[in-house]
């Protein structure tokens, strides 16, 4: 489009941007509520599209940090993305985000991540997925038997203003267990993971939080609803999120979830493949998987330097030939030194492996094998084995998740 500029979107156009939001996302959100969804565009980098001086396409990048194995790295947590129906196939989108990568490559972000709305879009633009979440659906009319001892120490519930001091620690830990997670500040807690209502769900109770405290310690954030007085199906605790430090506490944050009275069942969206749950239930058909959808996509915008920085399972050495049409720096042969002191360095020497960077991220965070990718046909593999080798090097303990939707 010859007229289209792409710029800064001043806080005055906070409205236009929900505006925008209700339109591409088929939403609504009311006017008595507008003050719950402005923090998220106050706090990001707005990049928006102008025709005419109007704005048609929008873009809010999150400048925070993703966990990533054995660090976390500054990231741009990409939401809010949306071009006008009139807009659309004119590269309004194209142009946002090459405005977004120029933005992170001069912050210093060497990655981006965002939730897809539709996933046929972003692999174009070098982002892989990283992650997937289940929803598992726990049948509590009956008690849950666990075939491990719940932790015995007491629980407590803890009030909103106690949760960036209480949670911060036990989510601090988490998320260096298991990559995939965001840093998280005391509005991000507040608002984003336990505002007061949920305004989707607004037939659950408020937020609700539960906290084992020490070391090992653990919490649980949930919201509940009571019996349907038509249908009389019971009561729901919908779980939102659950961390643990070990089984035995885990154990015992399910337990009482189980136990809430006038609940008949827990649903949990949103949990990691590898969740605990169904192996710990004495009788697995109380627990139910009901869904497994691809999560976080991860880009890599600066290459070499997401690779140093991320711990490696194994010492190892490969040449990984990336392509990248969007970050042309990225384009190259790079000589990859995984162990305890990572390196990464452009060189003349033959590929071991072939990737688009859209592949490479969704194998960064080491929930993807790169074997898989190679029977796909969507990486080349020159070297025999060298897929497992560097398969072997990615491997972390536990599968990567991200329970911060943005």
């Amino acid at each position: 489009m010859s007229d289209l500029e792409i710029r800064s979107v001043p806080e005055s156009e906070l409205e236009r941007m929900l505006d925008i939001t209700d339109l591409v996302f088929h939403v609504r959100i009311e006017d008595d509520v507008r003050d719950r969804f402005r923090w998220v565009p106050r706090r990001a980098e707005r990049i928006g599209a102008y025709s005419g001086g109007t704005l048609v396409g929008q873009l809010a990048a999150l400048p925070m940090r993703l966990s990533v194995p054995g660090a976390l790295l500054d990231c741009s947590a990409v939401t809010m993305v949306g071009v006008l129906p009139t807009h659309r196939r004119r590269g309004v989108l194209t142009a946002m985000i090459e405005r977004m990568h120029a933005d992170a490559v001069e912050a210093g972000r060497p990655v981006a991540a965002l939730w897809a709305s539709q996933a046929g879009i972003y692999g174009r633009y070098g982002f892989g997925q990283a992650d997937r979440s289940i929803t598992l659906e726990v049948d509590t009319s009956r008690p849950l038997g666990l075939r491990v001892e719940p932790d015995t120490r007491p629980l407590r519930l803890i009030e909103r203003d106690e949760i960036p001091t209480v949670l911060g620690p036990l989510h601090e830990r988490a998320i260096a267990r298991r990559p995939g997670g965001l840093a998280r500040d005391d509005e991000w807690w507040t608002e984003g993971i336990a505002p007061r209502v949920d305004h989707w769900h607004d037939e659950y109770s408020e937020v609700r939080i539960v906290v084992l405290e020490g070391d090992p310690g653990g919490y649980a954030i949930y919201r509940t609803r009571g019996e349907n007085e038509d249908t009389r199906a019971p009561g729901i605790v919908r779980l939102q999120e659950l961390e643990a430090d070990d089984t035995a506490v885990e154990a015992a944050l399910w337990r009482y979830l189980a136990e809430i009275d006038l609940t008949g069942k827990i649903q949990a969206a949103g949990r990691p493949v590898d969740d605990l749950l169904p192996l710990l239930a004495s009788d697995p058909d109380q627990v139910t998987i009901e869904g497994d959808w691809g999560a976080l996509w991860v880009r890599l915008v600066d290459v070499p330097f997401a690779l140093r920085k991320r711990s490696w399972a194994g010492e190892d050495s490969l040449v990984i030939e990336v392509k990248d049409r969007r970050l042309p720096s990225n384009e190259e042969r790079w000589r990859l030194t995984t162990g305890g002191d990572p390196r990464c360095e452009a060189t003349a020497d033959a590929p071991d492996l072939t990737m688009d960077v859209a592949e490479l991220g969704s194998v960064y965070l080491g929930g993807t094998q790169v074997r898989r990718l190679v029977r796909a046909g969507l990486v080349t593999e020159h070297t025999p084995g060298a897929a497992a080798r560097l398969d072997r090097a990615l491997e972390v303990p536990l599968t990567p998740h991200t329970n911060d939707d943005f």
